[in-house]
């Protein structure tokens, strides 16, 4: 059972590894695809068809590259398709969703003080708003406003910013920036998956049976492109967002979500501005730091667990009611109250700690019996919390919450 458990957490902790792989090789091909589209001069030599070109120096040699607006004369011999660092980070994070927030859901998914849902309702309200959130979106890219890029732009911001409030309503604030940032990166693979790499695929298969390709589809995939290009910065926030309770554990958490969003425009602005050699906005700069100032006064104000006098009485339930009936609950109650309490309190009294670290709360009985797998893992198991022992927990400390998470599991 215990090294089941271990087994579980180091797979989650590959998985997690191989999200951040996969995403590092999309986001940077992502990013130096779109400096080079915006940096190509034009040329006197160009071929037929050639709307720019670039030379570049990298790793002692010069490469020379040309882009096509539709596609060459003739097919090349050899053609390199960028689609799978997509696939692989989003796979990957479906996959960290899954083992974080659908196996751990108890814990992690659902505030039971906002909606009283079951497990399985909070995982299929997760699950439809990946695919549910993209059919939406897809069809305000089809219809007239993929004319109109600028409106479409802004209906998605206002989409992003309703799915965020509605989330709040029922997951944890942990929950819902991880939701939102998932949905995000659910529209930008579907993107490729659904749109771009087919139109790629149509006008190879044009110039393959000798047929002169439509411009349109390299139309539309450019269109995706930028909103991917857009929604990737705000992306990598949410994402890490789980480290920092100061971003998700505000009652303002979907409005800090909003101006995130707002950062990744203003930032991408600026950088897609300067790599298309089209003046240097600094504004975004003021504009940027205005925004991240917002974000910093929305993260104090009406955190979550502050005033909740309710929560001595929660009412334990599923595995949290057998941790807390289980031989050595009291001692270790105790224990963590004295070793781990002072920062992991809804008012911490270290010195430099404004909330408790992640967001762990570890005082009341409900506190410690729902953070067992935590505290079995952190502090009996490995030497992790308290960091650096600065509170000078005994190994027989960490031999009781050994014994109690192992009772429990009898």
């Amino acid at each position: 059972m215990f090294e089941l458990l271990m087994m579980w957490d180091w797979l989650g902790f590959a998985i997690r590894w191989l999200h951040v792989i996969t995403a590092i090789a999309w986001i940077g091909s992502s990013f130096y695809f779109i400096a080079l589209d915006l940096g190509l001069r034009k040329a006197p030599d160009l071929p037929p068809g050639a709307h720019g070109e670039e030379w570049q120096v990298h790793g002692g040699g010069f490469y020379h590259i040309r882009k096509y607006l539709v596609a060459p004369a003739e097919m090349p011999d050899y053609l390199t398709w960028f689609k799978w660092e997509s696939y692989s980070t989003w796979l990957s994070g479906f996959a960290l969703l899954m083992v974080v927030y659908w196996v751990g859901g108890e814990l992690y998914l659902i505030d039971q003080s906002k909606a009283d849902l079951a497990l399985w309702q909070g995982i299929l309200i997760s699950a439809a708003t990946l695919s549910i959130g993209w059919l939406v979106y897809d069809r305000l890219c089809k219809s007239g406003l993929a004319e109109r890029p600028t409106l479409l732009m802004v209906l998605l911001f206002v989409m992003l910013v309703a799915m965020g409030w509605g989330l709040n309503q029922v997951f944890t604030g942990r929950a819902m920036m991880l939701h939102l940032g998932a949905f995000t990166a659910t529209i930008m693979t579907a993107n490729v998956f659904f749109i771009i790499m087919p139109n790629q695929r149509i006008v190879v298969k044009d110039l393959q049976e000798g047929r002169t390709p439509d411009a349109k589809y390299g139309k539309i995939a450019k269109l995706r492109s930028t909103h991917n290009n857009y929604l990737t910065l705000p992306v990598v926030f949410l994402m890490l967002s789980n480290h920092y309770p100061l971003a998700f554990a505000s009652e303002y958490n979907w409005v800090i979500a909003a101006l995130v969003f707002l950062m990744g425009v203003t930032i991408r602005h600026y950088f897609n501005t300067r790599h298309a050699r089209a003046g240097n906005p600094t504004w975004t700069w003021l504009a940027t730091a205005l925004l991240f100032l917002g974000v910093i006064i929305l993260s104090s104000l009406g955190l979550e667990h502050e005033g909740d006098e309710e929560f001595e009485e929660a009412t334990l339930s599923g595995t949290a009611l057998v941790m807390a009936n289980a031989e050595g609950f009291e001692d270790v109650h105790e224990i963590v109250l004295g070793r781990c309490s002072m920062c992991h309190a809804r008012e911490p009294f270290w010195d430099g700690i404004r909330t408790a670290p992640k967001g762990v709360l570890l005082e009341t009985e409900a506190d410690v019996a729902s953070r067992a797998h935590e505290i079995y893992l952190q502090a009996g198991v490995t030497h992790a919390m308290p960091p650096a022992n600065i509170t000078y927990m005994e190994p027989e400390d960490r031999a009781a919450i050994r014994a109690w998470f192992r009772a429990a599991q009898m």
